[in-house]
């Protein structure tokens, strides 16, 4: 629990209290000073409240992430045993995928490159 908190709720009753004695003294001034202080008490509350949902946010997503990072290197470890799982079952097909793969990327990479549009201007 945030400082702002405690220190936001103990100033919210303080001055509900001053506001109340305010009321029932029918001493306007003690009243409107009680419910300013209770407004600025809520508003500090508040804020540590919002403190409070921004930390709790800040390590739910580091577990996540550190959790994801420790999960990691067992998934790659998963895809890398069904991978070769799939090429010692059908050995000819992973050559061909591969060479189709090989193939379509030399093309890619031996393409010329693409000349700009010349512009024509009429007169």
């Amino acid at each position: 629990m945030d400082k702002d908190r405690i220190s936001g709720s103990a100033k919210d009753f303080a001055s509900k209290v001053e506001g109340t004695v305010g009321n029932m003294a029918g001493d306007a001034q003690t009243e409107a000073e009680g419910r300013l202080r209770e407004a600025a008490g809520k508003a500090q509350n508040f804020y540590g409240q919002a403190k409070d949902a921004a930390r709790d946010a800040k390590d739910a997503a580091l577990g996540y992430a550190k959790d994801t990072y420790d999960n990691s290197g067992e998934t790659f470890r998963d895809g890398s045993q069904a991978l070769s799982k799939s090429v010692q079952d059908n050995p000819l097909g992973s050559l061909l995928i591969a060479g189709g793969i090989g193939f379509a990327l030399a093309l890619l990479m031996t393409r010329p490159p693409r000349r700009p549009l010349r512009r024509q201007y009429w007169r």
